[in-house]
């Protein structure tokens, strides 16, 4: 699954995580223990950063034709890739539209992306 953005773990359970200052937005899809329903099925609590066993971004990668790519979103068989090589022709000739200067970004078949791996920053 390609769920790029930020993540928390808090008591040993990793959550879809939201920054706010001192305070961590956790996320999760079913109910528990100090989570308020927020809309059927996604449950919100509200932590201070102290906390936090870890907290960082997640960045999903891949490789589209090759080249390297992140991937940030996924709709039945394609996924929103953006091309991260830094060279305008290669993003040219991966077909990706370029959707600002030197930015190529486009929903691809999943089949062309190979080597995905989640990737994880932070502390």
């Amino acid at each position: 699954m390609i769920t790029p953005g930020y993540r928390a773990r808090w008591q040993g359970t990793e959550y879809e995580a939201s920054p706010d200052g001192d305070l961590v937005r956790l996320y999760g899809a079913d109910p528990a223990p100090g989570f308020d329903e927020v809309r059927p099925g996604r449950y919100r609590r509200i932590v201070p950063t102290g906390e936090l066993e870890w907290f960082g971004y997640l960045h999903v990668t891949g490789r589209l034709d090759g080249a390297p790519v992140i991937l940030l979103a996924e709709r039945g068989d394609e996924l929103l890739a953006e091309y991260v090589g830094g060279r305008a022709p290669v993003g040219q000739q991966l077909g990706l539209p370029e959707v600002e200067p030197g930015v190529f970004r486009g929903w691809v078949p999943r089949a062309r992306v190979a080597d995905v791996a989640h990737l994880r920053t932070g502390s």
